[in-house]
């Protein structure tokens, strides 16, 4: 497969086609040193854009032939287009961390089967490849909305910079997420421009007879015709499908016009889209990835088709094949709220799955299940009058229970992640319901904290600054030495970077307000002076985000008599520059943005805060790049993590947050400053009033003074040493660097080689050979399955048919007292029908101290003396441990839990039995 143009360029002359080159590697979304090309050629639209694409499709002639006449021009294009085919043919860091993983292909093989396998080294990590439904690479490429869009486009860079085998995999939104303005009354506007494929910086996937490369799917009563589109971001691929093709119906043509728009059915029409074309898309690519990586739920699908594949290629049923793909799937959930996961009514299911589901021969009733609650959960939450819907045991807990696409990605992932360490314990208790009568802490949810992409977020200043203590290559590799080296940096130097970078934003924010019109803010009253708006030596806070309640972007608000005095008194001394989007369905977060306008409105405030519209990556950066604090005050603990603070690290900036997400690792008292007791409190409004006065003491009493407590060479030594040490402890910390190695160390390599140990076919056991996953054909069907996934799948039938017989027949615990202290000697006597004993763990479980773990004992057994003692029916056994006598008797429970070399418990059987 090769990518080939999608409209006819100008006639570029020959010198210059080098051009097309770079302007279609989005790698200049994040390393700058080609920017100056793009300047000379066409400032203006550079300006505007920063979208080479689009320069390359709108440049005259006249313009194009004068650069290819200029030596000059040439010469720097010559040394551009040769450093970039340096720089990716440069050897990585995963390539030197990780050689014996390292050497997989991510590119796509031409005329491969739909079955086809890249040839790679046996213990090579294969593709991984990162479903999500928004990609934020730059404001040039709008198919994204926010937090979510823009950590997966940080993902594919920090992949691309570390040459980590991975392929991203989404849709090409027509229209992508809306742009905004404000009425003069403060109100928000949505507006849906196009996006033009033809000014995107994409081209089309063409096939080896040049033949657009596109999908099928079967959608109830006709088909849909997905078109394939490939972006290039340096080393890593990201894939794109779209609906709009003529060869569908106009409804068709639009399921990939909005994003997160329309209602359930388009959804559910996009999340096909995405997770079963999307893996289809791989399949005829002939890529066939180690690990799939679904970034939240809406790709959860991607399973299903998943294991379909390896239906087809094995000729094995649905069970032995989900068994054998899970281990290769990661689930990353960003969700706190369990209303925020994606839910489709059964019917909805039936209409559009119900197919798909006779396809994969396990029925609509089975496929429901994967995306429900058990029963005796489902039972549990209607007692209790949290949903509704009567009980069917045919199709899981509830008739009316909808389908929870979150569910069916835990159900078909090996492993399951929270984006920060609090938020893996939200996960715990959100997904508790489908772990019945297992604690909290053993639901099966790590976590990995987010991280940013630093060169993305770094100012052409902090770059500078960072490069002169660090060295170019810092973020290429480890993290060794970052910290010590930017501890050096002198305060004279901080503080000359921190001032100049606040300059730059007031002066960008000057500007984007005399472009937003009549909106909130204005300058019409200022006499349409924009120097008359902020101050760039004043300390200055921004707020950007998504305007939801739970954020409480007018948390601030809630004393505004206060809150000006602090702007616009006479000893006042802060700024504010805020930005942020309503969804057009959201009337609450619309009415904080025009609160906040009518804030604005008032002619001694309107100086001292500016609100700048339509809210992209674009004003993102120049938020971060120069804020002096960021401020962020979600409800704990509905923030999963949050990474705008983040990006501030680099460049200097200091977080003022509520202790949730990132933060509540992240904040010590050196660093920044903290609202809230780290406790949850709903969304009641006595505690939003009594954190507002928190907010409002900290300002007055703790980051104004400090900022402005300068020596006698006006330079403020306690901010700058806050300042430094933010930037060497959090920077590096909380960077994709870090986030892509723990994926890698907890995930991606040890589920890459337990996805391999299931699916290696019958006598390719030996060293040296290529896994099915790195390069082996598959056998075809009718071919037996791989032993373990089908071992796996038969030990996983054996307890669900009779977990029933297990029965506790007798638990005694004796303290016995000695010269090394006291022990206990535990003994259960244990009835297990017809369910081996190798089959099961037998513990005994005490809750965890303080803010531990678990405590689990194993108790063992002697096969020879099976059916002695007090238990003597057929069946029964004795089980038994000493240790030592450190809590009391009465903590201990025994249970019992399933147990298999080669599964994950309790995520591929969640079977449990307690004593009593």
């Amino acid at each position: 497969m090769t990518p080939q143009l999608r409209f006819v360029l100008p006639n570029i002359p020959e010198s210059l086609q080098g051009l097309i080159d770079l302007a279609l590697d989005m790698r200049w979304s994040w390393s700058h040193a080609s920017d100056e090309l793009w300047e000379r050629l066409a400032p203006e639209l550079w300006e505007t854009t920063h979208n080479p694409w689009h320069i390359l499709q709108t440049t005259s002639q006249t313009e194009l032939q004068k650069a290819a006449a200029d030596p000059d021009f040439l010469k720097l294009l010559e040394f551009h287009v040769m450093s970039r085919g340096a720089t990716l043919a440069a050897p990585t860091w995963f390539e030197q961390v990780y050689p014996e993983a390292a050497g997989a292909t991510c590119e796509p093989r031409s005329g491969a089967a739909t079955d086809g396998r890249l040839p790679t080294p046996a213990e090579a990590l294969g593709p991984i490849a990162y479903f999500c439904m928004e990609f934020g690479l730059s404001e040039a490429l709008p198919i994204y909305s926010g937090g979510l869009g823009i950590l997966a486009g940080d993902f594919l860079k920090a992949a691309s910079d570390l040459g980590v085998p991975l392929i991203g995999v989404g849709l090409l939104w027509q229209q992508g997420y809306f742009r905004q303005t404000l009425n003069s009354a403060g109100e928000q506007i949505e507006f849906f421009p196009y996006n033009d494929p033809g000014q995107l910086p994409i081209t089309p996937l063409r096939d080896a007879e040049g033949e657009w490369v596109t999908v099928t799917l079967q959608f109830p009563r006709r088909e849909v015709h997905l078109r394939a589109w490939q972006v290039r971001a340096g080393r890593v691929r990201l894939y794109l499908l779209d609906s709009n093709d003529l060869i569908n119906s106009p409804a068709d043509r639009g399921i990939t016009s909005e994003l997160y728009g329309g209602g359930p059915e388009i959804r559910l029409q996009q999340e096909m889209v995405l997770g079963i074309g999307g893996w289809r898309l791989l399949r005829q690519l002939g890529l066939q990835p180690d690990i799939c990586h679904l970034n939240e739920g809406h790709a959860a699908l991607a399973v299903l088709e998943r294991a379909r594949s390896y239906m087809k290629d094995y000729g094995q049923p649905f069970d032995v094949a989900l068994t054998a793909t899970r281990a290769g799937n990661l689930f990353t959930t960003h969700t706190p709220v369990a209303a925020g996961f994606d839910r489709f009514p059964p019917g909805l299911v039936a209409e559009y799955l119900g197919e798909y589901a006779e396809e994969l021969g396990i029925g609509l009733g089975r496929l429901l299940t994967l995306g429900r609650c058990p029963a005796e959960a489902w039972c549990a939450l209607e007692g209790a009058g949290e949903t509704g819907g009567s009980d069917d045991a045919t199709t899981g807990g509830g008739g009316n229970e909808p389908f929870n696409m979150a569910y069916l990605a835990i159900r078909g992932s090996g492993a399951v992640n929270g984006v920060s360490r609090l938020h893996g314990e939200v996960s715990r208790g959100l997904f508790q319901c489908l772990f019945p009568r297992w604690p909290r802490q053993e639901v099966p949810i790590g976590h990995v904290t987010n991280g940013v992409h630093v060169p993305s977020w770094d100012s052409k200043e902090a770059d500078a600054l960072w490069t002169n203590i660090c060295g170019k290559g810092r973020w290429l590799g480890g993290l060794t030495g970052l910290s010590d080296a930017i501890r050096q940096v002198k305060d004279e130097d901080l503080w000359a970077f921190r001032n100049v970078s606040r300059q730059k934003l007031v002066a960008v924010a000057r500007e984007h307000l005399t472009r937003q019109g009549p909106v909130a803010g204005s300058l019409e009253s200022l006499a349409h002076d924009p120097s008359c708006v902020c101050d760039p030596g004043v300390l200055t806070l921004g707020f950007a985000r998504r305007f939801a309640t739970y954020k409480r972007a007018n948390l601030l608000l809630h004393d505004p008599a206060r809150l000006e005095r602090l702007l616009c008194g006479d000893d006042a001394k802060i700024q504010l520059v805020l930005a942020g989007k309503a969804h057009p369905a959201d009337a609450a977060g619309k009415a904080m943005i025009k609160q906040w306008a009518g804030f604005i409105e008032h002619c001694m405030v309107r100086p001292h805060v500016i609100f700048l519209v339509d809210y992209d990556m674009g004003v993102a950066e120049d938020l971060v790049h120069g804020v002096d604090v960021w401020l962020n005050t979600p409800r704990r603990p509905w923030e999963a993590s949050g990474t705008s603070g983040m990006k501030i690290l680099v460049n200097g900036g200091l977080n003022l947050s509520e202790l949730d997400g990132w933060w509540a690792e992240a904040y010590h008292s050196e660093v920044g400053w903290a609202i809230g007791d780290g406790l949850e409190h709903g969304s009641d409004p006595g505690w939003d009033a009594a954190e507002a006065e928190h907010l409002y003491h900290l300002l007055e009493n703790e980051i104004i003074p400090e900022f402005y407590d300068r020596d006698e060479r006006g330079i403020p030594r306690r901010w700058i040493a806050r300042v430094r040490e933010s930037m060497a402890r959090l920077t590096p910390q909380f960077s994709t660097n870090r986030m892509m190695q723990d994926y890698l160390d907890r995930y991606y390599l040890p589920s890459a080689a337990a996805y391999r140990r299931r699916t290696l076919p019958p006598g390719l056991g030996g060293a040296g050979l290529p896994s099915p996953g790195a390069g082996a054909s598959p056998p075809g069907p009718g071919v037996s399955p791989p032993a373990p996934a089908a071992d796996i799948e038969a030990w996983r039938t054996q307890l669900d048919q009779h977990w029933n017989e297990i029965a506790f027949l007798d638990y005694s615990i004796q303290t016995d007292t000695g010269p090394e202290g006291g022990t206990y000697t535990v003994r259960v006597e244990l009835a297990l029908g017809n369910i081996p004993p190798g089959a099961v763990l037998v513990e005994l479980y005490a809750d965890p101290l303080d803010e531990g773990v678990p405590e689990r004992h194993a108790l063992m057994t002697d096969t020879a003396i099976f059916g002695r003692g007090a238990a003597t029916a057929p069946g029964s056994y004795s089980f038994q441990a000493v240790l030592p006598a450190t809590r009391p008797a009465g903590d201990y429970t025994p249970r019992v839990i399933p147990r298999h070399a080669s599964a994950s418990v309790p995520l591929e059987a969640g079977h449990i039995l307690w004593y009593r």
